[in-house]
């Protein structure tokens, strides 16, 4: 929308600029306080959970992708370095490389910026990085075919309830050609609906626990 400069009313200051939107503020705060509830409630159910059960519902995860991804070689895949109790698929990363998959990290340059996806295989040397987070420490960067993307929550639309930084919205949005985007959760992280904004990007497909979901069945 062009600005309106011909004087004939008050500016108007209800809406600000969040990711190079404009969101009204009332709305986005009410949507922030929602998302910051659910996310909490969604990192105390994570820690009740035992170490068996973090296994099973890691291994159960591995066998969907698995599924998904039957023919990885030649492929760049992006996993995650798992925090926060999200799902530990590191032994499903190395399996895929041994199947021939390029695999890449996210890598937070900047704070509050698009991150990078940098090479990764098994024992490849890390340090750690903005965030405290465990990253290659070395590597070049590489643009994925397929994002293998941490969930704390999922709604009917398959629009992601994250660890609240933006990163991976920002990046995928500066991604051409997008990648696909898998989703990866426990088998608890459903929930109606998070309230997307105009900057949210929703998954291609998810799998929780062991049950998968895509755009047609996400409700």
């Amino acid at each position: 929308m062009e600005e309106d400069d011909s004087g004939g009313s008050a500016p108007c200051f209800a809406h600000e600029l969040v990711g190079g939107f404009a969101v009204d503020q009332e709305t986005w705060r009410d949507v922030r306080r929602f998302r910051v509830s659910e996310r909490a409630r969604l990192y105390a159910r994570r820690k009740e959970l035992t170490q068996d059960e973090r296994a099973a519902q890691s291994a159960a995860v591995a066998a969907g992708l698995d599924t998904l991804l039957p023919e990885s070689a030649g492929k760049v895949v992006a996993g995650y370095w798992p925090i926060r109790g999200e799902l530990d698929l590191r032994d499903w990363m190395g399996r895929a490389h041994v199947s021939g998959a390029r695999l890449a990290l996210p890598v937070v340059l900047e704070k509050g910026q698009p991150v990078e996806f940098r090479a990764w295989a098994p024992g490849a040397a890390m340090e750690r990085g903005i965030w405290n987070i465990l990253v290659p420490a070395e590597g070049e960067a590489l643009l994925p075919d397929v994002v293998i993307v941490p969930l704390v929550g999922l709604d009917r639309d398959l629009y992601r309830l994250g660890n609240g930084g933006g990163y991976y919205d920002m990046t995928i949005a500066a991604c051409d050609p997008r990648p696909r985007l898998i989703g990866v959760g426990q088998d608890f992280c459903r929930i109606s609906t998070i309230f997307p904004q105009p900057w949210d990007i929703p998954m291609d497909c998810a799998v929780l626990g062991d049950v998968t979901v895509s755009g047609a069945d996400g409700g």
